[in-house]
Order: C-alpha cells, then structure tokens, then sequence
C-alpha cells in the first residue's frame, strides 16, 4: 500500500486498540494489541506520518530510532539486589529503567495524556547485542523487565533488506506476534502531502513530468545513487531559504541532496527553465489579470511540458493567496475565542484601570502555558501554531499601546481592542477577495490559452488534490470552478486521460 493508505491503518489501528468496552477495559485486550511492523524503502515519509496520527488521535507520541541505543540504554543498567528465598539470602541482579519506557512516563506526566504511540524506527538494523531485546520487545512488549504501559500502542519501522545491509529478518515467532504494512513509495499520495507542506513548486512542476525520478536507489560502479522522497523535501526547504538569501541553486547544490547525478542534471535544468517561464510569462501580472496576447499565443503553442510548468506556476502563486488565507482565518477565529473570555474579565474588572495591564498579561501567560503543554503534546499542526504565537504578540501589544495611551478604564480597553480586531477582521476579507479575484484571472488565462481542453483538466484535478485551494473554494465559492469541475472531471473520457498525468503528457506529444 502506500503511504496514505498506511496512515490511515495505523490511526485506524491505534483507535481500535484504545476503544474501551462498557466496564473501562480495552476492547481488544493488550495481550491481543499487536505491535505494528511498518516495512518500506527509506525516505517515503514512515516517520513523517506517526507525529499525524498521533495529532489525529489525541494521544501523545514518543519517538526514537534504536540504532542510535545500546542494550543497556534499551533495557537499563545492571545493578545487584539482595532478596531472600527461603530463609537464605542471595544477590541476584536487577536492572534499572529502561530509558524508553522511562521517556514515556516522563512524556504523560509532562502532557497529562496516558495514552499514546511508541514509535521505533529502523528496528530491524539493530547490533547484534541489541538484536534479541528487540525480539522480546515485539513479543511481550517489554524493555528488559519493564513493560510498555497500558494504553500505549507499538508502531515500528524498518527498511527490506535489499536497502539496507544491517537488516536483520524477523523469525517467524516473532512475525507471527505482530501486525505487517507493507509501504511502497507513490507520487501522486506524496504530492497530496507535497502542497500541503509547500513543497517548491519547481520540484512538483519537474516531478508531474517526470515522476520516474521521484524515487530511484541504485547501486553504479560509483556507489549507491538515491532518491528519495525525505531528499526533495529537504532540497525544497533549502531552495526556498536559498531564494530568500539570493543564493543560486546549482546542479552541485542539488547533487547534495539528489545523489543521482543523471537525475540532479536534469533538475538542474529544469530549474532554470522553470524560472524563465516564471520571467517570460509573468505569473504575477497574470494573476492580477494583465496577460500579455504574445503569452496566450505562446502558451498555445508550446510543448506539453511548457504548459504543465506554467500551470503550475499558476497554482503555486494560488497556493500562496490561499495559505495566506487560510492562516489569516485561523488567527481570527483563535482570537476572536479569546477576546470573548476578555471582554467578561474585563466586564468585571476594576472600574479605575488598577488590573487592566495585568488582565492582559495573565491571559498572554495563558496562551503561551497552552501554547507550550499543546506543542509538547504534538496537537498543534503548523497553522494553528503560528495562530497562537501571533496571539501572544498581540496581546503585548494590545498591553503595550493601552498603557502608552493611558487607556486603562476596562470599557475604553475592550473598545480598543474591539477596533483592532475589526481591522484584522477587515484584512481577513480583503485577503479573500484577493485571492478570488486571482483564481478568477488565472480561469480566464486558462479559458484564452486552452478552453476546455486536457490542460484545463489539469487545472482542476490540481485545484482539488491542493488542501489550500480546495478549502478555499469550499468556503468562498468559485462559479467557474463549479462549472469546470462538473462538466470536465465527470467526463470519462477525460478521467482516463488525467488518470496520469505522466500518460497525458505522453499523450500530448503523440498528438504532436
């Protein structure tokens, strides 16, 4: 399965797993709760999911990868104990607490959750010493002579032995005692997680076109060339502080993370075509709806893959309107929750002003305690926890500009910061009427360009797989989208053509 699909059945796993019966016992009961044996190629994104699942469920992660331990960490120190048995007393040794059972009693006291996921990463390449531990892990869930608490479900992760020459195969015991996903890598579910953790757009752009060079391990008369998942995630973050800073991105930049030389080449290319069509085209004038003619008929006569990258262009500069969006939304939403709780305290606060710079800072603590306890708990995804760091800053500056001006009667206070909300207010809805009108301008780009043709397919098939773009059109409408969507993706023709778009570009030089 892939790496969805695998998500999916671990979330599905571990809810089954802490479903409880009518008298508070575990539905299905520990002893019968198989630890989870997650089996996929490196760099698809196995450790990346567990902290999601985790979010998901409400329950609290603990990670860690085994090759990094000893046995002594894993199953704690030896030390001598003196016991009696039958009227003799004898020195036997005991073992102190393993320090991963002990990092999960340190995770629930520090989040107050007692249930959660032990994750265990490469733990099929673990040393020899360590290697008949993690045999009794799987079998009893225990490190040593301490067990797994109750409420904690076991999800591992190793590599198959064809990518990893430490792997040791499990014996059929213990293969027996565990719960088996087998993951393959597959584009099309990573660019779902790709636009919803901005992915540079040019990677995505060459990967649609490519998709054979997404993931490749190879052994060469050179060594070892891989590509992997893990590696253009890495190379997108890099990309995107190197355009902040006005670094080039070269083909040596990019072998440092796409170790296939053929393959970083390529990119390499690509990359500078990717920002000549950006130049040549001028997504940003395009969007505002300025397009040039000589861009329509260009467009209109360019190769397929010219017309996939300027499309893609279109839907990253959609993207950033839309996050823009989605994250202004969130802070609005977060705070108006809290100014309600102010607008009470204030309401019986101290009609002198004695307490109104305090309320503020009280509440800030607040925040920035849950901010804390929900981050350690991994329940925050990304936009919830910028949301709550704006907060804070606006609290002090509420704070700030209310003892500045002298503004500390309760009721002139809450009026101020009723007003500065109503301007954040009114910034949320000009960012939405901006990024609808861009999303109108680039329908008529595509209209002009392409009418109703396989790149305005595209277009949309893009627009629904993208979580910004979709959950924007789902709150604020879009008629053109409506009409598109209906009357192109129920075409069955048309599906059998999107189906790939690797076949529809093949498709498209056929016809040329």
């Amino acid at each position: 399965m892939n790496i969805k699909q695998a998500k999916d059945e671990i979330r599905h796993t571990v809810q089954a797993y802490l479903t409880k019966d009518a008298l508070g016992d575990y539905a299905i009961p520990v002893v019968r709760q198989r630890p989870i044996l997650l089996i996929g190629p490196p760099g698809i994104g196995k450790t990346a999911i567990m902290s999601q699942v985790a979010r998901e469920c409400g329950v609290a992660l603990v990670s860690y990868t085994i090759t990094h331990h000893t046995r002594q960490s894993a199953i704690g120190l030896p030390f001598i104990e003196k016991k009696n048995f039958g009227g003799r007393e004898y020195s036997i040794t005991e073992y102190t607490m393993s320090e991963i059972v002990a990092s999960i009693y340190e995770k629930m006291e520090a989040t107050g959750l007692k249930e959660g996921i032990l994750f265990i990463d490469e733990i099929n390449c673990v040393s020899e010493t360590l290697a008949p531990t993690m045999l009794q892990f799987l079998q009893g869930k225990t490190f040593g002579n301490h067990q797994i608490p109750e409420g904690w479900v076991i999800v591992t992760a190793g590599n198959p032995p064809e990518y990893n020459q430490s792997v040791r195969e499990f014996d059929i015991v213990t293969l027996d005692r565990v719960k088996r996903i087998n993951v393959e890598e597959n584009y099309p579910v990573w660019k779902m997680y790709a636009y919803e953790n901005h992915i540079h757009s040019a990677i995505l752009s060459y990967l649609d076109i490519k998709k054979e060079n997404f993931y490749q391990i190879e052994t060469t008369v050179d060594g070892k060339e891989i590509v992997t998942a893990r590696g253009w995630e890495d190379l997108s973050k890099l990309m995107q502080v190197y355009e902040q800073l006005d670094i080039p991105v070269d083909e040596s930049v990019i072998l440092q993370y796409i170790q296939n030389r053929r393959i970083a080449k390529d990119f390499a290319n690509y990359l500078d075509l990717y920002k000549k069509y950006q130049t040549d085209y001028d997504v940003d004038a395009v969007v505002q709806g300025n397009v040039k003619p000589s861009s329509i008929d260009r467009i209109q006569k360019a190769s397929f893959d010219e017309k996939l990258s300027v499309i893609n262009l279109l839907i990253s500069k959609l993207t950033a309107a839309f996050t823009e969006v989605f994250d202004k939304d969130q802070y609005v939403r977060d705070l108006y929750e809290i100014l309600k709780e102010l607008k009470f305290v204030f309401g019986h606060a101290p009609k002198d002003g004695s307490r109104t710079a305090a309320i503020l800072s009280e509440k800030a603590e607040q925040v920035e305690e849950d901010l804390k306890l929900n981050k350690e708990r991994g329940l925050y995804d990304a936009s919830k926890l910028l949301s709550m760091k704006l907060i804070l800053k606006t609290l002090e500056q509420y704070r700030q500009q209310l003892v500045k001006d002298n503004r500390l009667d309760p009721d002139e206070a809450f009026s101020y910061i009723k007003a500065s909300f109503a301007r954040d207010t009114e910034e949320r809805k000009q960012l939405i009427q901006t990024a609808a009108a861009y999303l109108e301008n680039a329908f008529a780009f595509m209209e002009s360009a392409f009418g109703e043709s396989q790149e305005m397919v595209i277009f949309i098939t893009e627009l629904n797989a993208n979580k910004y773009c979709a959950r924007f059109i789902r709150d604020n409408g879009s008629a053109k989208y409506d009409r598109y969507n209906k009357s192109l993706l129920f075409d069955e023709k048309r599906e059998n053509l999107l189906r790939d778009i690797g076949e529809a570009s093949e498709f498209a030089a056929f016809l040329d």
